[in-house]
This record gives C-alpha cells, sequence and structure tokens, in this order.
C-alpha cells in the first residue's frame, strides 16, 4: 500500500491475537464451490499474522505454512494454534520475498493484508510458490459501517485521534485485486461474499480496536489509552449492553496460477 500510514501490528500482538475475530469458518464451504478443497494440500499463508486465515485451512485439513515479518504475532499464533490443536509450520519473511521453495504449493492464501504489499512483487512471488494449476486466494473479513451503528462511530473516533488513517468507510469489497491478479496472468478469475454479525462484549471490542491499524499499531501508548477511555465512553452512552452485533463482511478472490 503507497503513502504514509505504515502501522507495526508487533506493536500489538497480544491485543491483535485476543481480540481480532478470525475468519469465519463457512469460507472453507465456500472456497470448496470454487474449486479449493483443503485436506492434504500445501497451503502458504502470506501476511499470516497471528494465523488466523491459516489455522482454519489447517483445521480442513491442509499443511500450512504461515509467513509473517512480526516475530511478535508469530509468538501469538502459535499460542492459538496449541488452543486449536492444529500445528503450522511459521516462517519470518515477506509477501514479496518468503524464502520458501518455488513450485511446492497449492494454495498460496493472503487473508486481510493484500493492501500492505507491493503488489507486482507479491503476485511475482505467488506464481513462483504455486505449482501449475496451483491457486491463489485473497480474502478479507471487514467490520461494516453502517449509518448510526459502532462501527461508524468507531471510525469517527478513530480519525479524531488519528488523522493519517485512511482506512475507514470501507464496503467489504476489493476490485483492484482482480486486476492485480489479471496483470500477473492468473485466470479463472472469480469472487464470492457473505455477510454475518460477530457478537462482541463491550471490552472485547474496545481490544479489537486497540489491535486495529489505525489505534494500537501506530498511536503513541499514550494516545492509544486516551482513545480506549474516549471508545469506552462512546459504547457506555451509545451503545449500551453485554453485547455488541458488530456486521462483518466476508469477501475473497480466487484465481489460477496461469501457463507461462
Amino acid at each position: 500500500m503507497t503513502g504514509t500510514f505504515r502501522p507495526d501490528f508487533g506493536l500489538t500482538a497480544q491485543d491483535y491475537g485476543r481480540h481480532r475475530a478470525g475468519f469465519p469458518p463457512q469460507i472453507v464451504t465456500h472456497l470448496y464451490r470454487h474449486g479449493i478443497a483443503f485436506p492434504g494440500e500445501d497451503v502458504v499463508d502470506l501476511g499470516t499474522g497471528t494465523g488466523a486465515l491459516a489455522r482454519v485451512f489447517a483445521l480442513a485439513g491442509a499443511r500450512v505454512t504461515g509467513v509473517d515479518p512480526a516475530a511478535s504475532l508469530l509468538d501469538q499464533a502459535r499460542v492459538l494454534d496449541g488452543e486449536a490443536g492444529v500445528e503450522i509450520d511459521y516462517r519470518v519473511g515477506t509477501a514479496e520475498s518468503t524464502g520458501l521453495p518455488g513450485g511446492s504449493y497449492d494454495v498460496v492464501s493472503a487473508g486481510q493484508c493484500w493492501h500492505w504489499f507491493d503488489a507486482p512483487k507479491a503476485t511475482a512471488e505467488v506464481r513462483r510458490l504455486l505449482r501449475p494449476g496451483g491457486r491463489v486466494v485473497i480474502a478479507h473479513f471487514d467490520w461494516l459501517p453502517l449509518p448510526g451503528n459502532v462501527v461508524e462511530a468507531t471510525e469517527e473516533l478513530i480519525l479524531s485521534f488519528n488523522p493519517a488513517w485512511t482506512m475507514g468507510g470501507g464496503t467489504g469489497l476489493y476490485p483492484r485485486w482482480l486486476t492485480d491478479l489479471a496483470t500477473a496472468g492468473f485466470t479463472g478469475i472469480e469472487t464470492f461474499s457473505f455477510d454475518l454479525a460477530v457478537p462482541y462484549p463491550p471490552e472485547a471490542w474496545r481490544g479489537r480496536i486497540r489491535a486495529s491499524a489505525g489505534v494500537g499499531a501506530s498511536l503513541p501508548p499514550e494516545d492509544v489509552d486516551r482513545f480506549d477511555d474516549a471508545l469506552a465512553g462512546v459504547l457506555r452512552d451509545r451503545f449500551p449492553g453485554e453485547v455488541i452485533e458488530v456486521p462483518h463482511r466476508t469477501w475473497a478472490v480466487v484465481a489460477t496460477r496461469g501457463d507461462g
């Protein structure tokens, strides 16, 4: 992603691992409908973070290698893997230069992270990693700001503390990634999406936002604390209750490694 806004999610590894909702398991069913079945497949998950997408694929029977530049996030991933009863091979590396052997994987995935990559270099690395006919999956699981809802209020608060943050107002749809893949020679490009609500107790929503790019990954610690106090007040005054239903959209693009 171009520009000066470059968060460091390693700064918020504990909140990231504890409070960021993982990809819903229904994504596996949708990917199966698009020709990807995971049992016995070799998968590389780029920008794996705390392994949210990697774990879904491992639970579905894949052999998964997760790659991320932040070692602290990979430490959190290993803890979460132990709780989930799966084993994933994690490596410190980037999407543009994984250091993994070429032509060795059936699927390369990227969950909630493609916008941070250098797309031409990342697609070249994906092509190098995949076996002939291998598939790439770029997926997102995004909160949805709707008029008057908790997401809209939260995004307004983030901007008041961090005007450099540019990721608000999203729709959960990413047509530019299709262009990235087509330009790199991938074929059979298809997309799907589905919506669902994620229940967050107020404390968990505060933790989720502390773990976001616009707060814990980019603000000084004292500003994170001030933001967290302000968000607690917004939730208490405008969204009272023990659980907040937060609308989310899962979206993915699937494509095949073209010849050549």
